[in-house]
């Protein structure tokens, strides 16, 4: 049996990660799949990077903010990816309890700049399409600055009590985490003393980061239809929606993993298989990170052309001799 030999009730010096539960006997299907879809999600994330970071004319509050998220995608799925491949390629299921509250801080603390991102992106559809005149003037580089710092402080304020609260609990003689990454309900249920606080926080969280995030999306979608609706066209119309495909894809990607992991592990828990939890916890760290840059990559003209761009070869001249 994984058990620590500490019978003390602190927190036991080392958690062992079960990795996916019940799906052991796909252990070398699931991690090469999860291994090529990390490594495509970071190199499609590089490519939009390098494509914005070099390209002056897509240095704009749009691009600044698909920046943002590209970078928070290569992050999140650096968290719990190599520890997880780890765990199903050479059975490296041990983990330092200093490292495993480490990572439940920053997969929570970049899953909330995530959510903060997406809706700094429906703020500035909001401000393209109902204020086009005053675009470059409202989202300025001090403005942009100010949102990015928001984002970041928020999240740092409301996750950083999560590890804290969960390295106070008492564990007895438990060490055994059936999670493949130590997220924060799955690392609390190991706990052997009352967990309602860290339950009720959690929910909190959720609402407060989540709730509030999509409260704000849906308005600025609301506000973004009646301004559509007021265009005489409808050439206008679709035009004007279409530069809101992309974000309104991304958002969807996002949300649906979301919200099928907090119903499971709040609303039906007992009904919902163990290993199907965690898959889908992987995979909503995975897929975004390798759908996102490919929906802005196809889906933006800007982006685009230059990625099909190919450098033209220079013309030489040759003077004849006289």
């Amino acid at each position: 049996m994984l058990t620590n030999s500490n019978s003390s009730f602190s927190m036991p010096s080392t958690f062992l990660l079960i990795g996916i539960p019940g799906l052991e006997g796909g252990t070398l299907w699931i991690s090469i799949s999860f291994g090529i879809i990390y490594i495509l999600g970071i190199l499609c994330n590089c490519t939009i990077l390098y494509v914005i970071i070099t390209e002056k004319s897509l240095h704009g509050p749009m691009y600044f903010f698909l920046s943002m998220l590209a970078m928070n995608e290569v992050a999140l799925s650096s968290t719990t990816m190599p520890k997880l491949l780890g765990v199903l390629w050479f059975g490296a299921h041990q983990i330092l309890a200093v490292c495993c509250l480490t990572q439940m801080f920053f997969v929570h603390l970049l899953s909330g700049f995530e959510s903060g991102i997406l809706t700094a992106m429906a703020y500035d559809r909001f401000i393209a399409i109902c204020y086009p005149l005053r675009y470059v003037s409202i989202l300025t580089n001090v403005i942009l600055g100010k949102i990015a710092t928001v984002i970041v402080v928020r999240a740092i304020v409301i996750i950083l009590p999560l590890p804290i609260m969960t390295g106070q609990l008492q564990y007895c003689t438990k060490n055994v985490v059936y999670h493949s990454y130590c997220d924060h309900m799955a690392v609390v249920k190991v706990a052997c003393g009352d967990i309602q606080f860290n339950n009720v926080y959690g929910l909190v969280v959720s609402l407060s980061i989540i709730g509030f995030d999509l409260m704000f999306v849906i308005l600025s979608y609301v506000m973004i239809l009646r301004a559509v609706n007021k265009l005489p066209t409808r050439e206008a119309r679709h035009k004007a929606l279409g530069t809101c495909g992309s974000h309104i894809s991304v958002i969807f990607i996002a949300a649906v993993p979301i919200v099928f992991n907090f119903v499971a592990y709040r609303v039906v828990e007992n009904t919902v298989s163990l290993s199907l939890q965690v898959f889908c916890a992987n995979i909503y760290i995975l897929i975004p990170s390798l759908l996102n840059p490919i929906i802005y990559g196809l889906k933006t003209k800007q982006i685009r052309e230059q990625l099909l761009r190919t450098p033209r070869p220079k013309t030489v001249t040759f003077k004849t001799l006289q």
